[in-house]
C-alpha cells in the first residue's frame, strides 16, 4: 500500500460517511416539519416517536465522520474543526437540544411544555442541515485560513494553521454560494423526511400533507441545488502536478472519471423515481429507498470529484 493509495482509500471512506449522513438527515428533515405534517397533539406525537427511534444514527454518522477527518487527514481536522470551531460547535449545539429534546418533551414535571421541545426539534431540523451542508460547500469554495508549516518548530505555540480573522469560521456563512448550499440540504433533508413519514407512519391524513410537502419542497431543493451545482462544475478546483499548483474544473474531474458520471446520473433517476412516484402514486409508500439510495450515490460523487483526480479539498 503506498501513500497515494491510503489517501485516496480515506477519501472514499470519508465520502461515503458524508453520503450516508445526508441520507440520514431524513429525521432533522422531518422535525422541521413537525407542525406542517402534525396539526393535533396526537399527529405530532406520532411523529415524533418515528424520529425519536432514528435520530441515534444521524449523530454517530456526523461523530464518525469527523472520526475519520482525524484519523487519516490531521491537517484539516486541526484547521477546520480547530480553527473554524464556531460552525462545529453550532452543529455540535443544534444535536444537542435534539437528544434533549426527545428524552425531556415527555417526562413528568416538564415545566417547559412539550411544545416548546418540539420547537427545539425544528430548530435542529432547520440548522443542522443549514450548517453541514455550508461545512460541506466550504470543500469546494475554500475558506479563510493560513497554513504555516513552519511553526511546528515554535516550542510555545506550535501550531501551523489558524483562522485569518476572529469570526472562527462563521465568515463563511458571508459566502452566499455556502448558504445557497446550506439551504438546498434543508430542503433535500426535508424531502427525504417526508418519505420517511409516508413510509414509517401508517396514517392516511397525514400522508395527504405528506404529498403536497413533497412536491412543494422538491421545487425549492432544485431552485438552491442546480446553480449551486453548475457554479461548482464550471468553477475553478486547485490541483497538484509534478510542476506545482494548476488550475482545473471540478467538470473536468467528472469527466475524466467518467464512472462518477454514471453513478451521479443512476443517483439523480433514482432520487427522482422516490418522489415522482410517491406524489403520483397515492398507495405507494417506499419512495424513501429509491431516493436514499440515489442521494448517496450523488453526495458520494460530489466529494470524490472535490478529492480525487489529484484535487486539493477545502482550498486557502
Amino acid at each position: 500500500m503506498t501513500y497515494d493509495f491510503l489517501q485516496h482509500y480515506w477519501w472514499f471512506i470519508i465520502s461515503l460517511l458524508g453520503a450516508l449522513l445526508v441520507f440520514l438527515l431524513f429525521v432533522q428533515g422531518a422535525n422541521s416539519m413537525i407542525f406542517q405534517l402534525g396539526k393535533t397533539p396526537e399527529e405530532r406525537r406520532m411523529l415524533v416517536n418515528s424520529t425519536g427511534r432514528k435520530w441515534e444514527f444521524t449523530f454517530t454518522t456526523l461523530v464518525t465522520f469527523g472520526g475519520a477527518f482525524f484519523a487519516s487527514f490531521p491537517l484539516f481536522y486541526s484547521t477546520s474543526f480547530g480553527s473554524a470551531y464556531w460552525v462545529w460547535l453550532l452543529i455540535l449545539f443544534t444535536f444537542i437540544i435534539q437528544a434533549v429534546s426527545y428524552e425531556f418533551q415527555n417526562k413528568a414535571g416538564n415545566l417547559f411544555g412539550v411544545r416548546t421541545f418540539q420547537v427545539c426539534l425544528i430548530l435542529n431540523g432547520i440548522l443542522g442541515p443549514l450548517l453541514l451542508g455550508g461545512a460541506v460547500a466550504t470543500f469546494f469554495t475554500g475558506s479563510n485560513f493560513i497554513v504555516e508549516k513552519g511553526n511546528i518548530t515554535d516550542a510555545l505555540q506550535p501550531v501551523i494553521s489558524h483562522w485569518a480573522n476572529g469570526s472562527r469560521g462563521l465568515d463563511v456563512l458571508l459566502n452566499p454560494w455556502v448558504v445557497i448550499f446550506g439551504i438546498s440540504v434543508v430542503f433535500l433533508a426535508r424531502i427525504l423526511g417526508t418519505l420517511y413519514i409516508n413510509n414509517n407512519v401508517d396514517d392516511e391524513v397525514i400522508r395527504k400533507r405528506i404529498r403536497r410537502q413533497l412536491l412543494v419542497n422538491t421545487i425549492l431543493f432544485l431552485f438552491f441545488f442546480l446553480p449551486f451545482l453548475i457554479v461548482t462544475l464550471l468553477g475553478e478546483g486547485y490541483a497538484v502536478n509534478e510542476k506545482g499548483v494548476v488550475f482545473m474544473k471540478y467538470l473536468n474531474n467528472l469527466l475524466a472519471m467518467w464512472p462518477l458520471a454514471v453513478i451521479l446520473l443512476a443517483g439523480v433517476v433514482l432520487l427522482l423515481f422516490g418522489i415522482v412516484r410517491t406524489v403520483l402514486k397515492p398507495g405507494y409508500v417506499r419512495g424513501i429507498w429509491p431516493a436514499g439510495i440515489g442521494v448517496v450515490f450523488v453526495v458520494l460523487v460530489l466529494f470524490l470529484i472535490a478529492g480525487w483526480n489529484n484535487t486539493a479539498y477545502y482550498p486557502s
